[in-house]
């Protein structure tokens, strides 16, 4: 089970498919996604700046996970064009998928080292042994997230932060240019959420560019360049004043969400007990 996840996406397998530079990181034209023939997202048309940091927010149900797993290539659009420079996304291993730590299936044998060694399988092929390079681009990716201590220790034995931090070496190690992290806070602490925010920060002067989906709207105008509020349909891109607007918000979250004004402004609590999320 974990080494079906951490291999995900299956673009690892796929050829190098090369970049357009002219073109935007990643394009949505009119993107729609069904299951059981009803619609999980809709008319979805909108480009990433390379380099920015953005938080995807919205109820459970929204489809902030088909969206990334259409951006990472494993699923189909029903209808629309989806490009990564300028070609489909399916071909690309710049692409990396940080899957919830809840699809992972911690008991498996293996160590941090490996697991981030997964990340360059789409470089190597599934048959060629890993040289010294590759492992020296491992430690490094380990060594960016605080973790390089840590290489021989069994994944399962690590807490939820250091947990999400292997994923984000290995995605290093895969050479990421667009990284797509799904729920990565969920469940941590304050400092196991601070250490991930670090993180982002190293990512940020690499340039690599960061899509989270959270359900945390304070933090996502906090932390994030834009944002995109998402209910099956893009209802709001953008900076997040301008998108965290009471309309817009009652209109993705209807009854469930809730403002309340405070001495520092404007508290936003969203009830996220509903059905989970595709």
């Amino acid at each position: 089970m974990i080494m079906q996840t951490l291999r995900r996406p299956p673009i690892f397998a796929a050829p190098l498919t090369p970049h357009q530079p002219d073109q935007p990181i990643l394009a949505m034209r009119g993107v729609a996604a069904r299951y059981n023939g009803a619609y999980a997202v809709e008319d979805l048309t909108f480009e990433l700046i390379a380099g920015e940091q953005m938080a995807v927010v919205g109820p459970n149900g929204a489809g902030k996970s088909t969206l990334f797993k259409l951006i990472a290539g494993v699923l189909e659009p029903s209808s629309g064009q989806i490009t990564v420079y300028g070609t489909r996304p399916g071909g690309h291993i710049c692409i990396a998928y940080v899957p919830q730590r809840s699809q992972v299936d911690w008991r498996f044998p293996v160590n941090v080292a490996d697991v981030v060694m997964m990340g360059r399988v789409g470089k190597l092929g599934l048959f060629r042994r890993p040289g010294r390079q590759d492992w020296d681009l491992v430690h490094e990716s380990l060594a960016v997230v605080g973790m390089a201590d840590l290489a021989h220790r069994q994944i399962g034995e690590l807490s939820g932060g250091q947990q999400q931090r292997v994923f984000i070496a290995r995605a290093l190690a895969q050479e990421a240019e667009l990284m797509l992290m799904d729920e990565p806070l969920t469940g941590l602490d304050v400092p196991a959420q601070q250490d991930i925010f670090q993180v982002l920060a190293a990512l940020r002067q690499r340039n690599v560019t960061v899509m989270i989906a959270t359900h945390d709207l304070n933090l996502a105008a906090e932390r994030f360049d834009r944002v995109m509020l998402l209910n099956r349909r893009l209802i709001g891109l953008g900076a997040p004043h301008e998108v965290f607007t009471p309309q817009k918000l009652l209109e993705a979250y209807g009854g469930h969400m809730h403002m309340v004004q405070t001495p520092n402004g404007t508290l936003v609590l969203s009830d996220t007990c509903c059905a989970g999320d595709r």
